[in-house]
C-alpha cells in the first residue's frame, strides 16, 4: 500500500532551499524568534525569492512542517507490507513513530507550537493535521483492513490508532519534551517500541 498523495507544490532548487533553510532558522530559533532575513540568508536566496513562494512567516513555517511529516511518513509506508502479519507492521511502525517523536525536530516543533498556542494557534493545528493526525489517518487504512481479514478484533479503528501512537510516547518522550534526558539509545527506544506492540497485540490481535 502507497502513501497517499500529497497536494502539489512548486518545485525547484531555492524552493527546496527555502524550505531548508527555514527548517534550521526554525529549530534553532523557534517561530517567533525566526526572522524573514535570517532564513533568506540560510537558503542562499534573496527576500524578494522567499516571498515568491511564501507570503509570510507562518505559511512557510506550516509548509515546512507538512513536508517533514510527509517524508517521515512516506518512509515509514515504504518499509511497511500491509498484507503482512499484525506483529510485523506493528512492529515497523512502533520504531519508526517513537524514533520521529524524539527527534530534534519533532520536539523542538511541538515545544514552539505550545510556546505560540495563545498567539497563533494555527501553528499548533497545522502542525497536528501533517502529524499526529495524518499518521493516525494513515494507520486507520491499514487497521480496517487487518479488521476485515479477521487478524484484529473488531473495535474501533480511530481508538485502536489513538492509543497505539500514545503506546509510543510512554517513558521517554515526556523525559525528552521536558529536557531531562537529550539522547536515548537503541535499546532504550527498542524497549518501548516493543512494548508498544506487545500491548496492543495483546488488547486487539485475534
Amino acid at each position: 500500500m502507497s502513501a497517499q498523495t500529497s497536494t502539489a507544490s512548486p518545485k525547484g532548487r531555492k524552493y527546496e532551499d527555502v524550505l531548508g533553510g527555514a527548517r534550521e532558522i526554525f529549530l534553532r530559533d523557534g517561530f517567533e524568534g525566526a526572522s524573514v532575513d535570517d532564513i533568506a540568508r540560510a537558503a542562499g536566496v534573496s527576500k524578494a525569492t522567499l516571498y515568491s513562494y511564501f507570503s509570510d512567516k507562518r505559511e512557510l513555517f506550516r509548509e515546512v512542517t507538512r513536508v517533514e511529516c510527509e517524508r517521515m511518513a512516506e518512509t515509514t509506508l515504504a518499509r511497511i507490507d500491509f498484507n503482512a502479519p499484525p506483529r510485523e507492521v506493528f512492529t515497523t511502525a512502533a520504531h519508526s513513530l517513537t524514533r520521529f517523536l524524539l527527534s530534534n525536530f519533532s520536539l523542538q516543533m511541538f515545544r514552539t507550537c505550545v510556546a505560540e498556542a495563545a498567539r497563533f494557534p494555527e501553528l499548533g493545528q497545522a502542525f497536528y493535521q501533517n502529524g499526529p493526525e495524518m499518521g493516525r489517518a494513515r494507520m486507520v487504512v491499514y487497521l480496517k483492513l487487518a479488521i476485515e481479514r479477521g487478524q484484529l478484533h473488531d473495535v474501533d479503528p480511530d481508538m485502536i490508532a489513538e492509543q497505539f501512537s500514545e503506546l509510543c510516547r510512554a517513558r521517554l518522550w515526556s523525559r525528552a519534551i521536558f529536557g531531562v534526558q537529550t539522547s536515548f539509545s537503541e535499546a532504550e527506544i527498542n524497549e518501548v517500541a516493543n512494548h508498544a506492540v506487545e500491548t496492543v497485540l495483546a488488547r486487539f490481535a485475534v
